[in-house]
């Protein structure tokens, strides 16, 4: 930026730059040349895992006690743009070491649980999905039904989980259920079981509007035994602070979430730039066209707009924190919208190509809708934005003035 004399607050360090510049390189050769196929078949994304893995890029947000980088969310935003911007699919698989079941396990898990699952994770030899929702408990997750019931020392594991990401491929789930006695949101807790552990089944596969590659599985836990150390935050009857804590980690995945949609659309929108450069009518390039050039600055300042938003959301999580929830609902609301519309406004610029499956934007617009729903949807943190404004709670910014009502 040869016109710019201030400083950008969320600049990136050097660090942060070799970093993305590690994340875009693999995947140009390794993600993007594999991401039509597994929108066609279906196939998981093994081989692009295992280059990320093999280029160190699993590691990300993993503590340095247990083999990774311990980056924080700033760095797993930085890589979640990046692979975003050719496959969503891939992302995903990344989305769940960053900022799904590994978070959870370093920060709450016991001491067994962390040795297990935490250097398999960061060598990329284990991947590990997590069960929340089900058929009656979405965005009420609060009414679930998978439960605990007492067993000796330990408990037994029932029920079934609907959307599982990727739980078809993974080798373990981290199972969000309610204790003994517990109602409503009090007693919910978390407990991490292996695949392979006797009761635990695969029961379908959804095949969905988009993301073919990182699709939600259903897993059903019959009986299951729970040992102590498979407890990474035991529910209290008496309290809902168990579960108040597990919400507060899936600011990460929101985050995470942002990041990807905005990487998505950060790819489209090249693409368009690119098609409109190229694509020659009456002499001239498409691109010369005022009202098309209207089309790329609204793409872009949607864009932007949402990556500020994100940008201040991670940075305030800081080393080893979480990203508070009100910047947060507020940077996945605003990056879910932005990805619908830079994606379908640039599948509008290329006009039919946009359309074809020919080319990669009828994909990314596939696979971001999704993102849409999932982590909460944006309705979700409209509600949840709302009830803290009317309340008269305050984001960071000086500007606000707090109120109480």
């Amino acid at each position: 930026m040869a016109d710019a004399v201030g400083r950008d607050p969320f600049a990136e360090d050097d660090d942060q730059q070799a970093l993305r510049e590690l994340a875009r390189d693999v995947t140009a050769r390794e993600v993007l040349p594999r991401a039509a196929h597994g929108d066609e078949t279906g196939d998981p994304p093994r081989v692009a895992a295992k280059a990320l893995a093999e280029a160190d890029l699993l590691r990300v947000t993993i503590g340095e006690e247990w083999g990774g980088f311990g980056y924080g969310d700033v760095e797993a935003s930085i890589v979640l743009e990046e692979v975003a911007r050719a496959d969503v699919s891939t992302a995903i698989w990344c989305q769940l070491t960053y900022n799904g079941p590994p978070r959870g396990i370093e920060h709450l898990g016991p001491p067994a649980m962390r040795e297990r699952w935490l250097p398999a994770v960061a060598n990329g030899e284990a991947l590990l999905s997590i069960g929340i929702t089900e058929p009656d408990a979405g965005s009420a997750v609060h009414e679930m039904r998978t439960a605990l019931r007492a067993d000796g020392s330990g408990y037994r594991l029932n029920g079934y989980k609907n959307y599982s990401t990727l739980g078809h491929v993974a080798d373990g789930f981290l199972v969000w259920c309610r204790w003994p006695g517990g109602e409503g949101a009090r007693g919910i807790g978390a407990v991490v079981v292996p695949a392979d552990r006797p009761g635990v089944s695969l029961t379908g596969v959804h095949s969905s509007m988009g993301v073919h590659a990182a699709t939600e599985a259903e897993v059903a836990f019959d009986d299951v035994e729970i040992t102590p150390d498979d407890i990474l935050i035991a529910g209290d009857p008496r309290s809902t602070e168990p579960f108040k804590l597990l919400l507060a980690h899936l600011n990460h995945e929101r985050c995470g979430n942002a990041s990807m949609c905005i990487g998505a659309a950060q790819g489209a929108l090249e693409y368009a730039v690119r098609y409109l450069n190229e694509r020659v009518i009456g002499g001239e390039a498409l691109a010369t066209r005022q009202g098309l050039q209207w089309k790329l600055a609204d793409m872009a300042i949607e864009l932007e707009s949402a990556r500020l938003l994100l940008r201040r959301a991670v940075h305030l999580a800081g080393p080893g924190g979480t990203p508070p929830a009100l910047e947060t609902a507020m940077a996945k609301a605003a990056a879910n919208r932005a990805a619908k519309f830079v994606c379908d406004e640039a599948m509008q610029v290329l006009g039919g190509y946009g359309y074809s499956r020919e080319y990669p934007l009828e994909r990314a617009y596939r696979d971001i809708r999704g993102l849409c729903i999932g982590a909460g949807t944006i309705e979700a943190q409209l509600n949840y934005v709302g009830s803290n404004v009317v309340r008269g709670r305050t984001t960071t910014s000086p500007a606000w003035i707090e109120q109480r009502f």
